[in-house]
Parts: C-alpha cells; sequence; structure tokens
C-alpha cells in the first residue's frame, strides 16, 4: 500500500467527506442502526456494553453511530486528518469515542488491547494493494479481535466489477442546506487495480466549484478475502449481499474462536 497516498487522499479530503452522502448525519444513524442490528444477530449474549475497534474510522461514520448506541468504541485510522474530524464530530456531539491513528498493517503494535467487535467499513480493505500487505494486516486484525470476538468488513462488490471494469461511477446530483452539488467517480484500470478521482462539484453564490481527490484500490474478490481472513485463523466467514445486510455493499463477518 502507498502509504502516503492513502493518508494524503483522506488527509486532504476529510473536511468534504459528508459530502459524498446526500446527509451524513442521517448516514450516521442509520448505518449505526444497521450495524448495531448485525451484531446483535451474531453475538447473542451481550450481558455488557460490547467493546469497538473501528480499524478504518474515516470521519466517524460507523464509529459515531456505534458509540451513540452505547457501545464503547475506539476509533483508529491511517489519516490523522480524518481521525481529528471523527474526534471534532463526536466532541461537538457529545458522543463519548476514544480516537488514534493506526495503520491496519501494524495495528496491534499502535491498538495494544483486544475488542469484542472489530470494523473496516467502506472498501477500506482494498486499499491494500498487495497480497503480502493484506495479509499482514489479516493477521493484525485477528490480534486485535478477542477470542470469541467478530470482525466485519464492508467491500464494493469486485466480482461484478472486474466483470463490467466501469471507468465512471457513482454519479449523484443532491441538495442540501450547503447549496447543489455533484458527485462522481472516475476511474482508470491496471490489471486488477484502479486509480479513482472522487470528484465533488459544489454550487455556492451563483457558481460552481470543483474538488477532487485521488487514490487507488486493488480489486479484492470475495473468494480471495475469505481466503486470507482463514489463512489468519478466522472462522464462520459470512457474506451478506446488500439485499440481505441492509449496506450498498457486500458485508464480511467472521469469528475468532480461539
Amino acid at each position: 500500500m502507498p502509504d502516503m497516498d492513502v493518508q494524503n487522499f483522506y488527509d486532504a479530503m476529510a473536511d468534504d467527506y459528508h459530502l459524498i452522502f446526500a446527509d451524513w448525519n442521517q448516514s450516521v444513524e442509520r448505518q449505526g442502526a444497521r450495524l448495531d442490528a448485525l451484531i446483535r444477530d451474531q453475538w447473542h449474549d451481550q450481558t455488557h456494553p460490547l467493546r469497538v475497534l473501528d480499524c478504518a474510522c474515516g470521519i466517524g461514520t460507523q464509529a459515531l453511530g456505534l458509540a451513540k448506541r452505547g457501545y464503547t468504541v475506539h476509533a483508529t485510522d491511517i489519516s490523522a486528518g480524518a481521525v481529528e474530524r471523527t474526534q471534532r464530530e463526536a466532541q461537538n456531539a457529545g458522543i463519548p469515542l476514544t480516537v488514534g491513528v493506526a495503520d491496519m498493517r501494524t495495528l496491534s503494535q499502535q491498538v495494544p488491547e483486544q475488542y469484542d467487535v472489530v470494523i473496516a467499513f467502506d472498501n477500506a480493505l482494498p486499499h491494500l494493494l498487495t497480497e503480502a500487505d493484506l495479509e499482514q494486516a489479516a493477521r493484525e486484525l485477528f490480534a486485535v479481535t478477542q477470542p470469541g470476538g467478530l470482525f466485519i468488513a464492508s467491500i464494493r462488490d469486485y466480482d461484478a466489477l472486474l466483470e463490467e471494469r466501469p471507468e465512471i461511477t457513482s454519479e449523484r446530483v443532491m441538495d442540501s442546506a450547503e447549496g447543489k452539488r455533484v458527485t462522481l467517480q472516475v476511474w482508470d484500470w491496471a490489471g486488477d487495480q484502479y486509480t479513482f478521482t472522487q470528484f465533488i462539484l459544489v454550487h455556492q453564490a451563483g457558481d460552481w466549484q470543483m474538488r477532487h481527490y485521488t487514490s487507488r484500490y486493488r480489486a479484492l474478490r470475495r473468494d480471495a478475502l475469505t481466503a486470507t481472513l482463514h489463512a489468519a485463523g478466522f472462522r464462520d466467514v459470512r457474506w451478506l449481499m446488500p439485499e440481505a445486510n441492509g449496506f450498498h455493499q457486500p458485508v464480511v463477518t467472521a469469528r475468532r474462536t480461539a
């Protein structure tokens, strides 16, 4: 993973990231509720507030929603800018959580505790561009998940996208209190990887302003991620597709049984 590329992308986009949502605060509520339901469905003995590590927290979309529902949340990300935004949003809303900067490939060094639930949402794992990086991250994710604990992640449906290889995606036109805006991504494919540029066009004071941010993903098939999680020690790996999970991406769940 080209660290500075990923860090720079999310550092630069931290103040604008909410603009890719029609209503980010509403998304925090909705995703928190859906994640809560998913965790409850797979974690039947909730005799104490579950401890959650969101190791790809971004600006806090999932971490804030879960913390509002009584989970004890520690939110980390490779981007210091994104982590600062999460902390600011939590403080402004009076939501208790802790934060830190951490790389998924060295997670147990930066997060020395184990958690009931570890999550990595919004297509974070495909930023790991080599198999070695993905395998290392999977071992670290296993290390910070307590025995009996649950790992949950979401990625894009790359099984379908590798067949289609779209060059433009996520086109949306939205109206909000901040004005009309248009968001879209342009993808440039090279084998099983693609460079993507997130464009955000904002209409303010009678004029259009354009912002754009570029990074890179590896298109990760579901069976490949399943195999990597198994190799790291996880068991009971299950996939839930969007029609069943309530999210816009496929969701994988896995257990640390020992």
